[in-house]
């Protein structure tokens, strides 16, 4: 239950629509070779698609004039940020259109004293937070990549700081959608909580761009902690580092980020990033809020990882050293991937009620402990969260065998544990089925809304779920 491709018919482009989106969009209209290769890959371990055509868009006006004339000639849209999806989520699995919104990178308006934004799709998460560090304000979502801020909207992404300040879902306000129609709607307003309706900005958080595409997203914003202190500790073994977060997460300790990286994954950061901790499981913390409360935070964090076999904490409390810290986290992948030249990478991506966390990650180390294919684990565990990257060899067919079957286990395990095929990198073509396994007929209703939506299936196909 890997997940299929979907096989589909694949439409030339007419020369009509040719000459109207070169009429239209001038230099933004791209066929060359290098461009469609770009828009047909991600970091993924599925083979390149290419899309017939790349458009690049500027403004709403042009999304809504590349819908009507796409929708008119029944030629597939798929919208495209910053390329990093995991599952396939932007692949053109039929060809078609592929909309990059890499240049709508404006930040439109910024509400200080409401701690809100809006933006257009195209704005990189870190771009955001430099243009907000005046102000005071920072957006918390830090899936790791400096991804777009529609593309973490269309994945309900989330990362390291999701246990402090939740996901995509719990930061998008409200959205600016151009519908499958070539209609442009606003979700809701700027209110912090409403009931007018259905809730369409949810709905469309996590639609992985098959119901409509975002043109402006409404997000909300927190104050810069007074006092932010990092800190790694290492410990005796897996289950010990495991053990001091869901207890630290019982004992009601509001961790910022809680990050673990097991033995193998060290190895490779020390590697990669050029440090020099102990190769051993470890956990990094992130600490906000007052001075005294920091304080406070930590100390209870220390007599629970003292507990359970943890080292001193080796503390990184300047920006410098923080970003240092993070940056290393963040190539963690590229690190897991490259213990190994040549290597293709697939990351895992369950998702487990604490309860289940200690006992999820024993079960998938002692797995990966017996496999022939270099693996590390790390994840946001202070939320359930934790994946597996695998470093596989792409000329050895019997290895993505054996990672596939490796994933299988994973997810099956997860899902007798109540826990999620997916925390945060989205259904796209890699885990289908696993919908189907997690969420049983609820999938039907899913299709419904889609072909209620979108009929002539024009946004994405081909991804969440075959029609």
């Amino acid at each position: 239950m890997a997940g299929t491709v979907p096989s589909g018919e694949r439409k030339l482009l007419p020369a009509s629509l040719v000459g109207a989106l070169e009429e239209r969009f001038a230099d933004r209209f791209q066929r060359g070779e290098a461009v469609l290769g770009q828009h047909g890959s991600s970091e993924t371990h599925f083979a390149t698609m290419l899309p017939d055509a790349v458009v690049y868009a500027r403004s709403t006006d042009d999304v809504v004039a590349l819908v009507k004339l796409c929708a008119a000639a029944d030629i597939p849209i798929i919208p495209f940020g910053a390329g990093t999806s995991i599952e396939g989520n932007a692949a053109p699995v039929n060809g078609g259109i592929s909309l990059d919104m890499s240049q709508m990178d404006r930040v439109l308006a910024v509400h200080t004293e409401d701690f809100d934004c809006v933006v257009q799709p195209g704005v990189r998460r870190e771009e955001l937070n430099l243009h907000l560090r005046d102000q005071g304000l920072f957006f918390p979502i830090d899936p790791g990549a400096n991804a777009t801020i529609g593309g973490m909207a269309s994945t309900r992404a989330s990362g390291t700081n999701a246990v402090r300040y939740g996901t995509m879902k719990d930061a998008v306000l409200s959205l600016e959608v151009v519908t499958p129609q070539g209609e442009v709607i606003r979700t809701a307003r700027r209110a912090r909580k409403s009931a007018a309706g259905y809730d369409l900005t949810r709905l469309y958080v996590g639609s992985e761009g098959t119901l409509g595409i975002i043109t402006e997203v409404t997000l909300r914003l927190h104050p810069v902690p007074d006092t932010i202190s990092a800190a790694v500790c290492s410990f005796a073994t897996l289950g010990g580092a495991v053990d001091t977060v869901v207890q630290s997460i019982q004992c009601a300790v509001p961790l910022a980020r809680v990050e673990i990286l097991d033995t193998k994954q060290m190895i490779a950061v020390n590697r990669w990033s050029k440090l020099d901790y102990p190769e051993a499981p470890t956990l990094f913390f992130e600490f906000h809020g007052s001075a005294a409360y920091v304080a406070e935070q930590v100390e209870t964090v220390k007599v629970l990882a003292e507990a359970n076999g943890g080292s001193a904490f080796n503390w990184s409390n300047l920006p410098e050293e923080r970003s240092k810290l993070w940056r290393a986290r963040h190539d963690a992948y590229y690190a897991a991937v490259n213990m190994r030249a040549g290597a293709i990478g697939w990351a895992t991506d369950v998702c487990v009620p604490m309860s289940r966390l200690a006992e999820c990650i024993a079960e998938t180390h002692a797995d990966l402990e017996t496999s022939s294919v270099p693996a590390t684990i790390l994840g946001h565990v202070g939320d359930g969260n934790f994946h597996v990257i695998f470093s596989i060899d792409p000329d050895a067919p019997a290895e993505m065998e054996e990672v596939e079957a490796i994933n299988a286990k994973l997810i099956e395990r997860a899902l007798a544990m109540d826990g999620t095929c997916t925390g945060e990198h989205g259904i796209g073509l890699g885990k289908q089925d696993w919908l189907v396994a997690e969420l049983g007929n609820a999938v039907d209703q899913m299709r419904l809304i889609k072909r209620a939506f979108d009929p002539q299936n024009l946004l994405n196909p081909g991804k969440i779920f075959t029609l």
